[in-house]
């Protein structure tokens, strides 16, 4: 091994602690009682497992309403980002129309803008047309939150396809729908794959939107449940985050493990490399 490979090993191995260091920590914590927790100091490997932070957050919540409604609006703004941001996409790489260039420097300018800046507007917006506390209220902001970079990710990579397939198809009669459900969508599956998990992670975990419109218990989503019953006006109840982080971040890593060899394709094969 040379002295240069032997020195990126090192390195590497100490960001993988580093990014690693806390995921572990949380997991060890999820099985450690309240106590053991608010000791200073604390140790990593918990002294007395247990079970009841996630006895709790099964039994004292009502987990089968905020799994579902997470399911739901999580599913909800990856399907819907999927379509709308791998069509767009299509459009703005292989479809000449005027003003494509401009529409797609409109596209990269939103992701400049911070979404707190939006978040006002579009709470009155879903205010006004009455969603508030529904599920269309839930996902179209947070739909609108994750299109950019979805747009910008299927244009990066079906510009890379080659135009002879799609000019083939159009001599031979096939219309814009049919390249793209019969040429493109096949063809653009790792970036499909990549869009999936970007997309389904943030919805997943997002707080904020959720937060504020949902108005009752029964529209919370899993995140907004799990805070709002481990953090009082008094204290928190850390044992109960750190079990809710870890049920939380299950489904996330299940979608990864799934679609990992599409994922890591996908980014090499667009301008996120």
């Amino acid at each position: 091994m040379s002295k240069t490979r032997g020195i990126l090993y090192v390195v590497l191995s100490i960001g993988l602690i580093g990014f690693a260091g806390p995921f572990v920590w949380m997991v060890l914590s999820a099985f450690k009682p309240e106590g053991e927790l608010r000791r200073i100091p604390t140790t990593w490997l918990p002294e007395h497992v247990t079970l009841e932070n996630f006895r709790t957050i099964f039994t004292g919540l009502d987990f089968p309403t905020y799994f579902t409604n997470s399911v739901i609006v999580a599913a909800a703004v990856t399907l819907g980002n999927l379509a709308l941001c791998s069509m767009l996409g299509y459009a703005l790489a292989k479809i000449e129309f005027p003003g494509r260039r401009v529409l797609f420097l409109l596209v990269i300018g939103t992701l400049m803008i911070p979404s707190m800046v939006t978040f006002v507007p579009q709470f009155v917006l879903v205010a006004q047309f009455g969603l508030v506390n529904t599920y269309p209220g839930l996902v179209l902001p947070i739909l609108a939150l994750a299109g950019p970079l979805g747009v910008f990710l299927m244009r990066q990579y079906i510009s890379e396809l080659p135009d002879e397939l799609i000019d083939s198809a159009r001599i031979d009669g096939a219309g814009e729908l049919q390249i793209f459900l019969r040429i493109i969508v096949p063809l653009a599956r790792p970036a499909l794959a990549t869009l999936t998990i970007v997309t389904f992670l943030g919805a997943w975990n997002n707080f904020l939107i959720p937060l504020v419109m949902a108005q009752t218990e029964d529209k919370y989503t899993l995140p907004v449940a799990l805070a709002l019953y481990s953090v009082g006006q008094n204290s928190t109840k850390f044992g109960l985050l750190m079990a809710g982080a870890v049920v939380v971040v299950l489904p996330v890593l299940l979608i990864f493990v799934v679609l990992q060899r599409y994922f890591v394709q996908g980014i090499a094969m667009t301008g996120f490399k």
